[in-house]
């Protein structure tokens, strides 16, 4: 089966001349395989398509897929429109467990929610006419989903979401968190989730007015008091530290034995603890996805991160996401690029107390710690954005600084936002240390204010690396990027501080993205929202164990070098704690 897929957005006939109408070689034998359709976008016959794919090369815009699909997939899910998504699948609710999906971002995840919250019928790949839910039934009966869309038909399906772009709550509610939360007690255990996601010093702060962490936290607690058949969360890790992802997991885990949960998650360690099942969503983003069958949660996630499913006889991706295990060898002999004098920062109920350190040439300075402890503000004083109480920072080094929160409001395309930031645009060195790393080719002719957050991300590190500066400051690059978007850019980063006499310093909460990239680390310590200490910087053994046994959690690599959160009080969380290892890559007991 062909499907050709045209990417609305990307596609312009006026400025490209109709390339793929010129070249294509059915439509110079006469036939209209590729015509200009109402919208003036391109719409291609797939009966007619030869799958020759001229047109996909000549396409400046890159704005055409025409994809082989496996024999299999003859049964569409939905289908967004002629030339549109396809979607092959959905995850399936499973009463008294967690299920988890696995996949990268555009692949059909909230197509799937939105057809299993009932917000969505599936048209089934019939997008002439209207489908009813006595044709979706018939087609799925004898299924494990046929029971579940029969009450979603009923209309005695009550689903509870919480949405993948937390930032777009403020945009649509004004009030305080509590006028927020007191919506959604629907279960009376709203105090008992505000409590354990420590939300009760924010409880009366306008919703404006919250950081990312915060704002994350209400969005889990509101979905959770909800009284619903069914719970899907969609991320729950973006902007919150290590402790929160393990009290946020385990409300939802004491959640998912009374009713069936379904969970977007990319970070695999807290993917790994919470899920009892796992959908691999695998495809083209932004042309088809397919969700297979659920598999057990450490076979699934070995599966995905291999790129083969020995099941359904597919290789969806020709290389292994392999997890390096790199050796932490002392720097020595590296210069010092920069020394930050002994700071200090007090704002109306916080303050932050910086012992000074050194940054040396060339090497990531990895920064951990809990939220709300200082991080992002002690990025802010080595960037300049904001003025330190005491102390001064050195006003010759050039910074280049991402910060936490972006803000997408510009109408300008990603191209012109990246020529206005370097000349080296054109070169072949920026296309291929700059633009593949980071997937960004497809999303040049795309507006700012149009973006999703993990390409609004993705463009946002673009910028940063892309200035010519001696210290490069990333908070949160993580934050939205699937799986494989977060070993790129670890990778990506690690290559532009050894390829630069500039030094690198991260701040974020995925524990095996700051280990692969950093050389030394850098630990925030005291009590969140109130006062905060910057320690270090450490050697990374010295800083993980420091940081980790503060939580009081211990990580291991098991033989694929995947980093694991160790259940509390397993035999392998009381040996490491009792070795003092709360952090190691010891894969030989695992």
């Amino acid at each position: 089966m062909r499907i050709a897929v045209v990417h609305r957005d990307r596609c312009h006939p006026v400025k490209c001349g109709t390339e793929c109408i010129l070249y294509c070689p059915r439509v110079r034998t006469g036939d209209e395989t590729v015509v200009i359709g109402e919208d003036q976008k391109v719409v291609i016959s797939e009966e007619l398509c030869v799958g020759c794919g001229i047109c996909v090369k000549k396409c400046p815009f890159e704005a055409l897929d025409i994809v082989n699909l496996p024999e299999q997939l003859d049964q569409p899910t939905h289908r967004y429109g002629q030339n549109g998504f396809v979607l092959y699948g959905l995850p399936i609710p499973v009463e008294g467990k967690v299920t988890g999906v696995l996949g990268p971002n555009g692949i059909g995840k909230s197509t799937s929610v939105k057809i299993l919250s009932g917000t969505l019928v599936p048209n089934l790949g019939r997008t002439e006419a209207a489908v009813s839910w006595k044709e979706v039934l018939d087609l799925y009966q004898g299924t494990e989903l046929f029971d579940y869309l029969q009450l979603l038909s009923q209309k005695n399906m009550k689903v509870a979401t919480k949405p993948q772009y937390i930032d777009q709550i403020p945009k649509v509610f004004s009030g305080s968190v509590r006028d927020l939360l007191a919506t959604t007690d629907e279960r009376g255990r709203l105090d008992y989730y505000i409590d354990r996601l420590s939300l009760r010093a924010v409880i009366d702060r306008p919703i404006a007015n919250l950081s990312g962490g915060e704002l994350q936290r209400v969005a889990i607690a509101a979905c959770l008091a909800r009284d619903a058949d069914f719970y899907f969360l969609d991320e729950i890790t973006p902007y919150l530290d290590v402790y929160q992802r393990m009290a946020a997991a385990d409300l939802i885990r004491e959640l998912a034995q009374e009713r069936p949960v379904v969970i977007v998650e990319h970070d695999l360690a807290i993917l790994d603890m919470l899920a009892d099942t796992v959908h691999i969503a695998y495809g083209e983003p932004a042309v088809f996805g397919v969700i297979t069958y659920p598999k057990g949660v450490r076979v699934g996630i070995n599966q995905y991160l291999e790129g083969f499913l020995p099941e359904e006889n597919v290789r969806f991706r020709d290389y292994p996401v392999t997890f390096d295990i790199r050796a932490h060898a002392a720097e020595a002999n590296r210069e010092v690029l920069l020394a930050f004098p002994a700071m200090t920062k007090q704002f109306a109920q916080f303050s932050l107390s910086v012992g000074g350190g050194e940054i040396r040439s060339g090497e990531v300075l990895g920064v951990l710690g809990a939220n709300g402890i200082g991080k992002s503000t002690f990025a802010g004083l080595l960037a300049g954005v904001l003025p330190p109480d005491t102390g001064s920072m050195d006003t010759r080094v050039r910074i280049s600084y991402k910060p936490q929160y972006l803000k997408g409001d510009s109408a300008a395309t990603v191209e012109e936002v990246l020529r206005q930031t370097t000349t080296k645009f054109n070169t072949s060195f920026y296309q291929h240390e700059i633009l593949e790393p980071l997937s960004l080719s497809q999303l040049l002719q795309a507006p700012v204010n149009t973006l999703s957050g993990g390409e609004l991300q993705r463009v946002a590190i673009a910028v940063c690396l892309s200035r010519d500066a001696d210290l490069y400051i990333l908070d949160e690059p993580s934050a939205h990027l699937d799986v494989e978007q977060r070993v790129k850019i670890s990778r990506m980063i690690r290559k532009h501080a050894e390829g630069r006499a500039a030094s690198t310093l991260v701040i974020d909460h995925d524990i095996y993205l700051i280990d692969m990239i950093s050389d030394r680390i850098l630990v925030f310590e005291g009590e969140p929202g109130l006062h905060g200490k910057a320690t270090g910087p450490f050697d990374m053994a010295a800083g993980m164990n420091r940081f980790l046994k503060a939580l009081g959690i211990s990580f291991r690599r098991d033989k694929s070098g995947r980093p694991r959160i160790n259940k509390p009080g397993s035999f392998l969380d009381r040996e490491q704690v009792a070795a003092g290892e709360y952090y190691y890559a010891d894969i030989s007991k695992s």
